[in-house]
């Protein structure tokens, strides 16, 4: 009988992909969400031997040949049980814990811990349902929580009577040191008694990734159904356990049996930040949802994540606020998988509007609104770019070098070489993309002029670089370019709701090539349409709600408005209409010039005198009405 704790063979299992391991040894090909190969234990044509990394096991249907990882370690290169754990336990940068009877001992106590948090879960379970405490499961319910997903998450209540909950563990057989030692009482310095250390509030039970519960979180009720006490302090909204022996917060994500299921049924996995994100989302179909313990998300949950995954490319979604915590966070996340990025291992990033998490947004917009935030999610290539080039000014070429610099840095952190190589590549396009001359044109009398440069008139025609897919400008944008004008005509009209009745007609018919500009413009006529009376402040509320946050982060800027005095906020709304009313016509030209082109083309296959004529003549009118309005 091995004598090894049940955890650290847990651990060890967790930590090995099981397809590493027998593909070192055996030549795997991709099955679906399996792989397979010809048995290793016995000669044959044709691949009857199988290995599925979610359920950590291999099989044979040719010789019967069973097993998991430590099994198939023993059996190929014929070693001993333990032999076998000391291997693989060095694969895994693990020491084996010593078989001492103190170990022995250990191991029995974590099962005792298991059957302990198990009863305690259904203790809790029962309170909920108790009349007693109506008012909880009414809120739970409120929260728009139906009973099969309390029922599906295990969720409970605690209540006020702190002695209430050793009493029933007592009776059920486990001593105050079991109690104290799972975390769900703690003793009394006043009079040495233990008490429940969670007591009037929702619970939330941690399962681990087999589902037995390991932790509890508690959610404190509102203070409309719990008012405090004169001199009470206010309560944390949430309290969670501290670390057992069988809980460890920083290797374990919320929600991971349902998300394990989601991943093998080829769903997102998808990173959020409590408990009641994680059921809003599952209950929005996104069964994938996950949350951390109470603390930023770790190395250690970040592999855990690329584990899930059964398929070839690992990439979950991590879901932040859309505010500037938001963006910290996500900041300190990138910190941590930097190191650990390797091919088809990384994450995407998604931001919700300012104010909003999952279960708010949910209930008040419908899972479509969710699922507008998962499918806007961006790479980790794009958010590290963003995060050193928004609101910046890169005017100089030492600015420029020294956003190459910390680039170059941040691609150090790689420690995977093919993938640092990449990141290092797809950084300096980006920098090449923003900051190179312009191409070199011919211009007007056989000189040599660059395109965008200043012309005889003074004036520039060129457009600068918008960076893609985030919005962030790094060049100053010169409006000769329909997408330029677009995003001043929409800034204008975002500063300045109140011109929106004089120009909607323009508005609605303007063509608008970019998809996600497109899609504001329609949500600034939807927000009209509902015949609010709304200043700038409401209108931007409405559109982060909405999911265009970096859509407004890209037309509100110090870019645009460099080139698009008119549209700045302090602007007097005469300026403002007739600045969009110039740049409207230009766009209008550019439109004319495209037809006038198109038609010269036309006549050049197909010569026609009399349409050459017409086509002259309209050209004329147009020049005409044009110098006029200029």
């Amino acid at each position: 009988m091995s004598t090894i704790p049940p955890r650290f063979m847990e651990q060890l299992r967790d930590r090995l992909t099981l397809s590493d391991i027998i593909g070192r040894r055996v030549k795997l090909t991709r099955a679906g969400r399996e792989f397979k190969a010809c048995c290793p234990f016995h000669h044959e044509k044709s691949p009857s031997f199988y290995v599925n990394d979610d359920k950590r096991f291999f099989h044979c249907f040719g010789c019967g040949a069973h097993g998991d990882v430590i099994g198939f370690s023993m059996r190929h290169d014929n070693l001993s049980f333990i032999e076998a754990v000391e291997f693989l336990a060095a694969e895994a940068g693990m020491q084996v814990p010593q078989q001492t009877p103190q170990a022995i001992h250990q191991a029995k106590q974590e099962k005792d811990l298991h059957a302990l948090l198990d009863d305690t879960a259904k203790w809790f379970q029962n309170r909920l349902y108790d009349p007693a405490h109506i008012d909880a499961l009414t809120y739970m319910k409120e929260r728009g929580v139906a009973d099969e997903l309390m029922t599906s998450f295990r969720i409970g209540f605690s209540p006020a009577d702190g002695r209430a909950l050793p009493a029933y563990l007592k009776g059920q057989g486990y001593s105050e040191a079991q109690m104290i030692e799972a975390g769900v009482v703690r003793r009394s310095e006043r009079d040495g008694q233990v008490f429940s250390f969670f007591r009037d509030r929702i619970m939330f039970p941690v399962p681990d990734r087999r589902g037995r519960v390991v932790a509890f979180g508690g959610r404190v009720l509102p203070e409309h159904l719990r008012p405090l006490k004169p001199g009470d302090s206010k309560p944390p909204k949430y309290i969670n356990s501290s670390e057992t022996p069988v809980f460890h917060k920083g290797s374990m994500l919320y929600g991971e049996p349902h998300a394990r299921q989601a991943a093998v049924d080829g769903l997102p996995l998808i990173v959020v930040e409590g408990y009641l994100d994680v059921m809003a989302a599952f209950s929005a179909g996104y069964r994938g949802a996950l949350a951390p313990l109470g603390t930023a998300l770790t190395e250690e949950q970040i592999l855990v994540l690329w584990k899930m995954i059964p398929a070839d490319q690992k990439m979950p979604v991590l879901c932040f606020d859309g505010d500037n915590a938001g963006r910290r966070a996500a900041a300190r996340a990138c910190e941590r998988i930097l190191p650990l990025l390797k091919a088809d291992h990384s994450v995407r990033l998604a931001f919700l509007p300012d104010g909003q998490d999952p279960d708010s947004l949910i209930k008040a917009q419908g899972k479509e609104a969710f699922e507008t935030i998962i499918n806007a999610a961006i790479p980790l290539v794009d958010f590290i770019w963003m995060e050193h080039t928004v609101g910046r000014n890169f005017a100089t070429p030492e600015e420029q070098a020294g956003l190459s610099r910390a680039l170059e840095n941040e691609t150090l952190k790689i420690v995977d070489r093919d993938v640092q190589f990449r990141y290092r590549d797809a950084f300096r396009q980006k920098v090449r993309a923003h900051f190179a001359p312009a191409p070199y044109n011919k211009g007007q009398g056989g000189k040599g002029q660059r395109a965008g440069a200043p012309g005889r008139g003074g004036k520039s025609q060129g457009w600068g670089g918008v960076l893609k897919p985030l919005g962030v400008a790094l060049r100053r944008p010169l409006f000769s370019k329909t997408q330029g004008r677009i995003q001043a005509l929409l800034a204008a009209i975002i500063n300045h709701p109140t011109m929106f009745g004089w120009v909607e007609d323009d508005f609605g018919r303007l063509e608008i090539a970019d998809e996600r500009l497109s899609g504001l413009r329609q949500a600034i006529i939807q927000v009209f349409s509902g015949g609010e009376d709304l200043d700038s402040a409401a209108l931007q509320a409405h559109l982060r709600a909405a999911g265009y946050e970096i859509e407004l982060e890209s037309v509100l800027s110090e870019a645009v408005y460099t080139h698009a005095g008119f549209a700045r906020p302090n602007s007097t709304l005469d300026i403002v209409q007739k600045g969009w009313q110039h740049i409207l016509s230009q766009i209008q030209g550019d439109s004319v010039s495209g037809e006038i082109s198109a038609r010269w083309k036309a006549l050049a296959d197909e010569p026609e005198e009399e349409g050459e004529k017409r086509l002259v003549a309209f050209q004329l009118s147009n020049r005409a009405r044009h110098n006029h309005e200029d």
